[in-house]
């Protein structure tokens, strides 16, 4: 009901964002299941996750929005509703930069950056809720002024008037991207069969025990007999390449 644009079908946010919370939030539970047990002595108990509630944790004040005013947040874009102006802005050359141009200093730079001062001064627009007001009015300012420029061009200007704003990125540019490579995110390793492969760093960074990447990941039942094995059980069939 959030993701897409007003009025049309309703689309998915396009990864398995409720597989990767649910295992986020179990891996949570355990630690704290750990802790429980290293202070208050006994043994363990079980870590409950369930994928719609670890998704509906992150609903930031969804529910409270509708319980207390009745409001029901629905899809609104690139836009964040009840803040303006952040949204996405197509440039010239055919990319888009999403702006956040939300807070009042940061408003009046923008408006100068894309050479609308008039905008700036307009006291109906140094707060937000009357920004908000005439959202549509300055999202057609910022885009006329990014449509004429290349996307490099509007980055600089906007960097230069200390204004939050970024590339829409795809995974051609996260992989070429300098920021990633420097922080040890584009990582190379290797498939099952010794193929060359580029995969995600570990996050989060340790100072001391960063972690890192040993093995590549395994074929599809490639360890099950050994996992049974520890258990005293028995593969159905020899698909493992480890230790009988």
């Amino acid at each position: 009901h959030l993701t897409g644009e007003p009025g049309r079908v309703p689309v998915r946010c396009g990864v398995s964002i409720g597989d990767t919370l649910a295992a986020l939030h179990g891996v949570i539970g355990v630690l704290l299941a750990l802790r429980h047990r290293d202070v208050n002595g006994g043994r363990g108990q079980v870590v409950d996750v369930a994928l719609y509630e670890s998704v509906f944790n992150v609903m930031e004040s969804l529910l409270p929005e509708y319980d207390a005013f009745g409001a029901v947040r629905g899809a609104a874009g690139s836009a964040l509703p009840g803040i303006a102006p952040s949204n996405a802005y197509r440039c010239g050359d055919g990319a888009y930069v999403l702006i956040g141009g939300n807070g009042d200093g940061i408003f009046k730079r923008l408006m100068r950056a894309i050479t609308r001062p008039e905008l700036a001064e307009d006291p109906g627009l140094a707060r937000n809720d009357g920004r908000v007001a005439r959202v549509a009015e300055i999202d057609a300012a910022i885009e006329a002024w990014t449509l004429q420029r290349p996307i490099a061009e509007v980055l600089a200007a906007l960097d230069a008037a200390a204004v939050p704003a970024g590339r829409i990125y795809s995974v051609a540019d996260i992989a070429a991207d300098p920021q990633y490579q420097a922080r040890d995110m584009i990582v190379q390793t290797h498939d099952a069969d010794g193929r060359p492969l580029k995969v995600p760093g570990i996050v989060p960074k340790l100072s001391d025990t960063p972690g890192r990447l040993r093995t590549p990941a395994p074929r599809l039942g490639e360890h099950t007999a050994s996992v049974l094995a520890v258990h005293g059980w028995r593969a159905r069939a020899a698909n493992d390449d480890g230790p009988p």
